[in-house]
């Protein structure tokens, strides 16, 4: 029987659906009060009658995108009295103390794509409070929002970030998941840097996720094929950070949503395949104030200013140190092989691709440094509120002591680990309780995998990947 008649749920044009999430965006980017935000958005969803559901997003510590339904008119009774069992997230609440509360941030609102998401519903990011209704310490947005709002409260400055985050397309849905099963990952396309012929597979996937990035509001500025054979590089426009990093979540979950429906898989792990290319997410950073862009100076080296330079000269200082927040998966370290054009000199320099910082050929609008060495599993959040404090705020290199020879990062994660856990940097920037629990959550991983890398990828790295989501094979070990 024909029910389609029945039903009435919302789907917008894409072209309508860029229009509002841009306008969305503005207002977050004005810093719109909340307040008038949160009154616009319930007199939306109570007015538009075919929004049968509004997913609520939450990040936990290490990053991974959670979302939850809600009832449409459910959610506008009780947004202030939603709550969750933390204990059942990695890393979150025990379960003596498993209650958590979550608060809806209107402002990051997003229409979606129906064809994609499915039909009736819009997305908005939530965060997490404890029990008493403060920040909750795991919760990285909430840090993230907390710091730049300060920043910008405190002399207008603004932290504007661009990720470019690369990824692979693999042969069939859930390959990450049949991993421990098959060993392997088939390749979409052998075609290599630039190279994709217009309707290939690998073409039709980036096409339908650029139009889908495109109608959220992303402000798309390019995409190709990346060196390696099935990897991909879809770039958005500099935004404030905050906004760059609930985007970095929406990029991949939309990449996942178009190959899965194509009977593909979008990876983000950074070195799913030994002796090729890895991924990265070079993020852009710059610092803006009634715009003027504070890292540009054209008599500066580089055209950098002392500022610029600064910055970067603290995130070099303690670049072992935060290294785990960068390269936060066993996987990770793979990346980090010099063979493979892999960022990992303790470095900053304008041509040579190895070292950690690149300084970009720039103008005074696009003047910014490139912080290469970070895989795109990292915890968004928890990342870029970790550079902006280092950058900004972290200790700053002895010029008596310094060593000139090369200094190059960790080379597997459990040193990671140990540098991460031994930092009295570390624990100022997050405090000793959090410094124990990231470190202890990405123990228990790499406890999963060969201590070894080696030279082939052992299927543990991908079954025990924070992003790969198979509860059942945790269970089991």
């Amino acid at each position: 029987m024909e029910a389609a008649g029945l039903r009435d749920f919302l789907e917008i044009p894409y072209s309508e659906l860029e229009e509002l999430n841009l306008a969305g965006k503005r207002q977050r980017a004005e810093r719109v009060d909340p307040g008038v935000v949160e009154e616009e958005r319930r007199k939306y969803l109570t007015d538009e009658k075919r929004i049968k559901a509004v997913t609520v997003c939450f990040s936990d510590i290490e990053g991974r995108l959670h979302m939850l339904d809600y009832d449409k008119k459910f959610l506008l009774a009780s947004a202030d009295s939603l709550t969750f069992d933390g204990s059942s997230v990695r890393g979150f609440a025990v379960q003596a103390e498993s209650d958590l509360i979550l608060t809806i941030d209107w402002p990051a609102f997003f229409w979606l794509p129906a064809d994609i998401f499915g039909p009736g519903k819009v997305l908005v990011f939530g965060e997490v409070r404890d029990r008493e209704g403060s920040p909750y310490a795991a919760d990285f947005r909430s840090t993230l929002r907390r710091y730049t709002q300060a920043l910008h409260r405190k002399d207008g400055t603004l932290a504007i970030a661009a990720p470019e985050i690369e990824g692979f397309l693999f042969q069939g849905a859930d390959a990450e998941r049949r991993y421990y099963e098959t060993g392997k990952f088939e390749f979409i396309s052998t075609g290599g840097y630039f190279h994709s012929l217009p309707q290939d597979p690998l073409r039709q996937f980036m096409d339908t996720a650029a139009e889908v990035q495109r109608a959220m509001g992303f402000g798309n500025e390019k995409d190709h094929p990346e060196v390696a054979p099935s990897q991909f590089e879809m770039n958005f426009a500099r935004v404030e950070a905050s906004i760059a990093a609930d985007q970095i979540l929406l990029y991949k979950l939309l990449c996942r949503q178009v190959a899965q429906g194509m009977d593909m898989t979008a990876s983000f792990l950074p070195k799913p395949v030994a002796n090729i290319n890895g991924c990265g997410m070079h993020m852009n950073m710059s610092l803006m104030r009634e715009d003027r862009n504070l890292f540009f100076d054209k008599a500066g080296r580089d055209g950098l200013s002392s500022l610029a330079w600064d910055f970067v000269e603290r995130i070099l200082h303690n670049a072992s140190d935060i290294c785990l927040v960068l390269n936060s998966s066993v996987n990770g370290y793979r990346r980090l092989d010099p063979q493979f054009e892999a960022p990992n000199q303790i470095s900053a320099s304008p041509v040579n691709r190895a070292a950690m910082v690149r300084i970009p050929l720039a103008n005074e609008r696009s003047a910014r440094i490139e912080v290469r060495s970070i895989a795109p599993d990292a915890n968004p959040y928890l990342l870029i509120y970790a550079l902006l404090r280092t950058g900004l705020e972290g200790p700053q290199p002895d010029a008596s002591k310094r060593d000139k020879g090369t200094r190059r990062l960790p080379t597997n994660i459990h040193d990671a680990i140990r540098i991460f856990k031994g930092s009295r940097f570390v624990t100022e920037l997050l405090g000793e309780d959090m410094q124990a629990r990231i470190a202890e959550v990405k123990r228990t991983s790499a406890d999963r995998c060969p201590r070894e890398l080696g030279m082939l990828v052992k299927r543990e790295e991908v079954m025990f990947h924070h992003e790969v989501t198979n509860q059942f094979l945790w269970s089991l070990f």
